[in-house]
């Protein structure tokens, strides 16, 4: 082992990359899955109900918190019930009803749409942070948001923008368009969270999400739509659960506790290109231009309202 002046700095050098590249790798796997999620979402189509993948994916999550995360969830669990109307509403409206959309918008559009639109989430937010706390936004970051917002526009027309005039959307882009909505008004609310370990507000969250997510199914079974999941949809059902809803909230935890918020982030760009891509491989959907042009207009603008527009502020 060198023992010289300059193994020192390289020692230190080498213990403070190590902790980045493990975030780095926890936050590719992390976006991966989600962007696998609206794999899973088609694949689910014909194979189970919707709004009992919902109830199912929250319910198996809550399981997996309870049997690995009891302990911390115990100890904060009386500081969460003062705020219990404001986490029931964010699990109502950013879990149970992103996720409701989300798995119904999938009857109706392709998983490229579905993950390219999810990408628009941050701008949403950006925009959220103005009308609810007034927040002064840049030129560049309204220029980001416009550009975001044409490439949601060229996903839900299709390529074909007359249709925009003529207000002829796909019924399945328009439900992602609003899931982005309810999530971001999700994020938005994650700045008044409860201080508590994130893992114990999430597990808070999952809880209402699956309560919420029963009166779904029972208006799913209702209207006659509820069918039992076939052998595919009981495997869709158990990754849902267990890797996007529980696994990759754990390791996007663990990273964020390694380089912070902020660093975390910028991975969230991940999930637009890994979704089209596991898309075109698993279901063999094709990849037109105009999923090109919205993509690089989507990153375009989160790039420019999130990097430049934030650099020039």
């Amino acid at each position: 082992m060198p023992t010289g002046p300059s193994a020192s700095p390289d020692l230190a050098y080498a213990k403070a990359i190590q902790p980045a590249s493990k975030a780095y790798l926890l936050l590719v796997f992390t976006t991966l899955i989600w962007g696998a999620n609206a794999v899973a979402a088609r694949l689910a189509v014909g194979e189970v109900s919707p709004m009992f993948l919902t109830f199912m994916r929250w319910g198996i999550s809550c399981v997996a918190l309870a049997l690995f995360a009891r302990d911390p969830i115990r100890a904060h669990w009386p500081t969460l019930v003062p705020r219990w109307r404001s986490i029931a509403l964010m699990g109502a409206l950013g879990f149970t009803g992103f996720n409701a959309l989300f798995y119904t918008a999938a009857h109706h559009t392709t998983a490229i749409n579905i993950a390219i639109l999810q990408g628009a989430i941050p701008v949403l937010v950006l925009v959220g942070t103005v009308i609810f706390f007034s927040n002064r936004v840049s030129i560049l970051q309204w220029l980001g948001v416009l550009t975001t917002l044409a490439g949601i526009a060229v996903v839900a027309s299709h390529g074909h923008l007359e249709q925009l005039a003529r207000l002829d959307f796909n019924i399945g882009d328009v439900w992602m368009i609003v899931a982005g909505v309810l999530y971001a008004g999700y994020m938005l609310g994650l700045r008044q969270r409860p201080d508590v370990p994130a893992i114990v507000f999430f597990a808070a969250t999952a809880l209402v999400a699956c309560l919420v997510s029963l009166p779904l199914v029972a208006a799913e079974v209702a209207a006659g739509n509820f069918f039992w999941p076939t052998a595919r949809g009981w495997a869709v059902i158990a990754f849902v659960g267990l890797l996007p809803s529980f696994v990759s909230q754990v390791t996007f935890i663990q990273a964020v506790g390694i380089i912070g918020p902020a660093r975390a982030g910028v991975f969230l760009n991940l999930v637009p290109i890994f979704g089209p891509l596991l898309a075109l491989v698993v279901l063999g959907e094709p990849i037109s231009l105009y999923h090109g042009v919205a993509l690089a207009l989507v990153l375009g603008g989160i790039y420019i309202a999130e990097r430049l527009g934030n650099r020039r502020s």
